[in-house]
């Protein structure tokens, strides 16, 4: 894919609804998409699975991840007069939330209700406000009790949209995290089609990564690969970040080094990236990398585990921010292992 494309298809998954759990609206997308890649399939947990190619007992299983669920929130409670009270699925940043737009999935998603997160006028507050609790917030769906619990569940799931726009030479929108890395899978699928592989090559495109992995989990164990690269991303820096915690946008994908992670893969990443001239940064985590990975590395027998990931910023917002060339890359990257080889 070119470019356009590319952003072309990144609009399409950010679009697509997926709340840790409720995955249904962008697995569907995506084993649409990818019915003509491989033998795709989706499983009980949500993921969705691509082999691509024909499959050689003599080689090793290559696993290429992306987590496919997004932030969003869980209904837990309908007060008498109608407001919502929510919790958080995944780390969402709560200094954005106060009178932001609101869509409730309800129905499993076939009915989309709109309403707004409740904020309190600065001519009412009594001192000044830090930002408050998400359980000290409601959405209000502009619905009295009797209709809001007629037309809403506890336990659907709601999210803050935001489509994807371009913002200079960059793309902004809700769900980057971690849809760019799925897009960056399919664009890795598009340049190995046809192309002889080191590896066995599975796609996974995984749910419930930003409430403990459980995606990875269960297909990491059924697939059993060798080699698994969790694909995410990471912190991008914009202005007042250290340079140690963030990468810059437009300079490749980050390559992991952590306890968890193979350093033999590491390494073998980074030398395909210096013999092709893929740019690249070093991401260095002390400890878990709190990827899917985490969970690659250890599930049934364990696997050989790297991670690589694209730098975005203002991640956890509605306005995660990214650079389309780093899809590009990771996907050179991603593809010139595939081919390679080297562990």
């Amino acid at each position: 894919m070119n470019t356009a494309d590319i952003e072309k298809t990144l609009a399409m998954l950010c679009a697509a609804d997926g709340v840790s759990g409720a995955e249904d609206g962008i697995s569907r997308l995506l084993s649409e998409y990818l019915a003509d890649s491989g033998d795709t399939a989706s499983d009980a947990k949500g993921n969705v699975i691509c082999r691509l190619g024909g499959f050689d007992e003599s080689k090793k299983t290559l696993l290429l991840c992306a987590h496919i669920d997004e932030i969003g929130f869980i209904v837990n409670y309908i007060t008498d007069d109608g407001f919502l009270k929510v919790s958080p699925c995944g780390g969402i940043d709560r200094r954005v939330l106060p009178a932001s737009r609101v869509t409730v999935l309800a129905d499993g998603g076939k009915n989309r209700i709109k309403g707004v997160f409740t904020s309190v006028p600065p001519h009412l507050q009594s001192k000044a406000h830090s930002p408050a609790p998400i359980d000290e917030l409601f959405v209000d769906i502009g619905l009295d009790g009797t209709h809001s619990k007629k037309a809403v569940n506890l336990g659907d799931r709601a999210l803050i949209e935001a489509p994807l726009m371009r913002i200079g030479s960059l793309v902004s929108s809700k769900a980057l995290d971690n849809r760019i890395c799925a897009a960056a899978l399919l664009e890795t699928a598009d340049l190995l089609n046809g192309k002889q592989t080191a590896y066995n090559v599975v796609l996974l495109f995984s749910a419930g990564e930003e409430v403990g992995s459980f995606g990875a989990k269960t297909a990491g164990y059924s697939i059993g690969a060798d080699i698994s690269i969790a694909v995410d991303v990471t912190f991008g820096k914009s202005h007042s970040e250290s340079e140690k915690q963030t990468g810059a946008l437009g300079s490749g994908a980050m390559i992991g080094i952590s306890p968890v992670l193979s350093r033999t893969l590491s390494q073998t990443l980074m030398n395909i990236a210096k013999t092709e001239k893929i740019p690249y940064g070093i991401e260095v985590m002390p400890q878990r990398t709190g990827t899917d990975a985490d969970a690659l590395s250890v599930v049934k027998g364990g696997s050989i585990a790297a991670t690589v990931s694209l730098p975005i910023r203002y991640m956890h917002t509605p306005v995660e921010t990214a650079d389309i060339s780093d899809i590009e890359n990771t996907a050179k990257l991603l593809a010139a292992f595939a081919e390679r080889g080297g562990v």
